[in-house]
């Protein structure tokens, strides 16, 4: 008798998620280039335009803890879809403004930090979604498909936007971002599996177990604390989310101050195309890491690799070396981030999915404002060089904890077991 199959492909459901999730990321890879380069444009100044990589990230720091807490007493799907149709509204007004000779940066940097905010919203019911949708024995496939998809798009979306930021405003490239999230509500609205339309804190008999905010927030963060794996990886991704919200927030100025580039020339997008590329790469490479070592020496290797592509991208002045690097540099990133999400999922009752995997961005991921604002105004001071060396320094902290708290004896991911929602802490 054949093993039942653990590939997530095989839920009618997720396939659609899937093509919908591409559909968003398709443009969202498009206003990855497009905003920074319409902010230089409209500013010059590689400190603002980091800052806006800033605001984009800093909702995480800010909401995670209440956004999980909520979004696990909420509707999943619901919360999708109403995240979707605030991000078209607020991308469509951007190149109205720009049409009618009125954006501004004050509503750039607004529009970065809501639509960051309903991201966070959005990144919560999506975790808890997954597992949901396709079942644990599938979220290895289900996490790597999303990856491996996404970045597969967002290796030619930046070249793509490239192009088209050489040739049509970079604003109405965003309108087009804005269009594919509207697409994406409307078949969101639509699509039902099982247990899409039960809250995640609904009892057997039909109740709900009701308790403060203020403790659902308690027991999400107790329990990444209180779990050691997931509290290592979560700790060290800090160090990941400085230096990753340093290099995101200063590509465009890399282009232009390190390699000679224009703003708007489209080999700006081939360097949001080789880190994308390097995404791809650890997206297929992750799942078969995940069954041949343990999860702790692929985060080590992880920070090992991110730290010296960053640290030599900081000597060079070579477009071909450069985009090499980057690629290097997110090919160990993704892959000791994704590394830690799928841990999470595996091991996170259902009922805690959205605040624990909050919680833990929230923590890991608050460096990525600070990162990229701390860039801005090292690159704007000293030079983009000494930014990226300060990026380097952070990963080889976080580096140096993983060797000192033994991360690279922690076990296979088929070794780990989810924890029985009997045995967690709960907040009071």
């Amino acid at each position: 008798m054949s093993a039942p199959s653990v590939s997530a492909w095989d839920v009618p459901a997720y396939r659609t998620y899937l093509a919908v999730r591409a559909l968003a990321m398709a443009g969202g890879a498009l206003t990855l280039v497009a905003l920074p380069v319409l902010v230089y444009r409209l500013t010059g100044s590689a400190t603002l335009t980091a800052l806006m990589a800033a605001a984009e990230t800093l909702p995480y720091l800010l909401l995670g803890l209440p956004a999980g807490a909520l979004v696990d007493r909420w509707h999943r799907r619901r919360v999708l879809v109403g995240t979707s149709l605030g991000v078209a509204l607020l991308l469509a007004a951007l190149p109205v403004a720009d049409a009618l000779g009125v954006l501004t940066y004050p509503q750039l940097l607004a529009t970065g930090l809501l639509v960051g905010a309903l991201f966070v919203f959005a990144d919560a019911a999506s975790f808890g979604v997954v597992p949901q949708m396709v079942g644990r024995e599938r979220v290895a496939s289900a996490t790597s498909l999303l990856v491996t998809v996404g970045t597969a798009i967002s290796v030619a979306g930046p070249v793509v936007a490239g192009v088209l930021v050489a040739t049509l405003p970079a604003s109405l490239v965003i309108g087009l971002d804005a269009t594919a999230h509207l697409v994406a509500a409307l078949v969101l609205a639509r699509l039902r599996w099982e247990g899409s339309e039960t809250r995640p804190g609904a009892a057997a008999g039909g109740g709900e177990r009701r308790t403060r905010l203020g403790a659902d927030i308690l027991e999400g963060l107790r329990f990444v604390l209180g779990q050691p794996v997931v509290r290592a990886l979560t700790l060290l991704g800090i160090g990941c989310s400085l230096a990753g919200g340093a290099v995101a927030g200063l590509v465009v100025v890399i282009g232009v101050e390190r390699l000679g580039l224009g703003a708007e020339d489209a080999a700006v997008g081939w360097l949001f195309a080789a880190g994308a590329l390097g995404t791809f790469v650890a997206s297929l490479a992750l799942p078969r890491l995940q069954q041949r070592v343990g999860v702790g020496l692929i985060t080590t290797c992880g920070f090992a690799v991110a730290a010296v592509a960053v640290g030599a991208l900081s000597a060079t002045t070579s477009l071909v070396l450069a985009l090499v690097l980057l690629a290097c540099f997110h090919l160990a990133s993704t892959t000791l981030i994704v590394n830690g999400i799928v841990v999470r999922q595996v091991v996170t009752p259902d009922a805690l999915q959205g605040r624990v995997n909050t919680t833990a961005r929230m923590i890991a991921w608050g460096g990525s404002p600070l990162g990229a604002a701390a860039a801005g105004v090292v690159a704007g001071t000293a030079g983009v060089e000494w930014a990226l060396r300060l990026a380097a320094g952070a990963l080889l902290v976080s580096l140096a904890g993983a060797l000192v708290w033994g991360v690279v004896r922690y076990p296979r991911l088929s070794a780990l077991e989810p924890v029985p929602e009997s045995e967690v802490v709960r907040g009071g």
